[in-house]
């Protein structure tokens, strides 16, 4: 049996779920596809798949298999794209690390008009408030809010992101009402990020004067959506992300403190190893985030021509 079909065969198995799923987009017969995987189990000399009559599984061989060689398939598939000798559209499993607040209604509809424009494509999103390795962890793509992205990977600008410092009327009112001046905020209670160090803070005032913030902690969390919670619930203050915050705000259960301050500004970057090759499943996602992301921007708020730098990789 061909090897590389044999290859494409096991791909499809474990992203559709199921044989007959993987023959029906590869026109093959269920049977067969099934023994396309047996032959590639026997020249591995590994089970790579767990059967029985209604689940499929990995192995922990099938795992490790499944990350190295839907990679080299990708690979293939993007060098064939690039030289003309095939018009597939983009499919197969994209694997994405995103920050814990991407998880909005704003950011779902996103995904969800990708999968209607591509719906060969599998997005496989890890939300996560951390760096994870894209090599090493089998990333194809992270979205990453920062100042300034890691100059070993490529990086595109997607949008600006604010962040805005909020909390309860009822909180607020109980430790003496809003404050007017950065100064006043260290008087509050402030659920911070347990990965940022909290010595350095400033705001930019009117005029571009810049002001240190002090915070005082009163708990410390990796994720977002608890510190959403936390100010929710009247434990203190936080720094959030605007697209968390556009309901609260909106309907008055949160205030916005300080909304003539704000901090540096902060981009959301689609980060990845290398744009040598890039899979048309990748290529297709980072471009429609890029269109859609900038046109839900608000105009007032561009990206900063700093992020606009040509991407540097290693």
């Amino acid at each position: 049996m061909d090897r590389m079909t044999s290859l494409r065969v096991f791909r499809e198995v474990v992203e559709s779920g199921s044989f007959v799923a993987a023959a029906e987009r590869l026109g093959l017969s269920a049977p067969m596809a099934s023994k396309h995987v047996a032959q590639l189990e026997k020249s591995l000399g590994a089970r790579l798949l767990h059967r029985s009559s209604r689940h499929l599984s990995l192995t922990e061989a099938g795992t490790a298999w499944y990350e190295q060689s839907r990679r080299a398939l990708d690979l293939l598939d993007a060098a064939e794209a690039a030289i003309g000798q095939t018009r597939e559209a983009p499919r197969g499993q994209l694997k994405l690390s995103a920050p814990v607040w991407c998880a909005t209604a704003r950011f779902a509809r996103v995904l969800a008009d990708y999968r209607e424009r591509y719906p060969e494509v599998l997005l496989d999103i890890h939300l996560e408030n951390r760096k994870v390795d894209l090599a090493a962890d089998g990333y194809d793509l992270a979205l990453r809010a920062t100042q300034e992205p890691s100059p070993a990977l490529i990086a595109r600008p997607l949008c600006r992101v604010p962040f805005f410092l909020a909390g309860t009327p009822e909180y607020l009112a109980r430790m003496g009402g809003v404050p007017a001046l950065p100064a006043e905020v260290a008087r509050l209670g402030a659920i911070v990020p347990s990965y940022v160090a909290l010595d350095h803070l400033a705001l930019q005032g009117p005029g571009g004067r810049m002001f240190p913030l002090r915070l005082t902690p009163v708990m410390r969390s990796d994720d977002t959506t608890l510190t959403l919670h936390a100010v929710r619930a009247g434990m203190g203050i936080a720094f959030m992300p605007g697209w968390l915050l556009e309901d609260d705000l909106a309907q008055g259960r949160l205030v916005r403190l300080l909304p003539d301050h704000a901090p540096h500004p902060v981009t959301l970057f689609a980060v990845y190893t290398s744009r040598q090759y890039m899979a048309p499943k990748l290529r297709t996602f980072i471009d429609f985030l890029g269109e859609r992301l900038a046109a839900l921007e608000p105009k007032t708020a561009p990206v900063p021509a700093t992020s606009s730098r040509k991407p540097r990789r290693s």
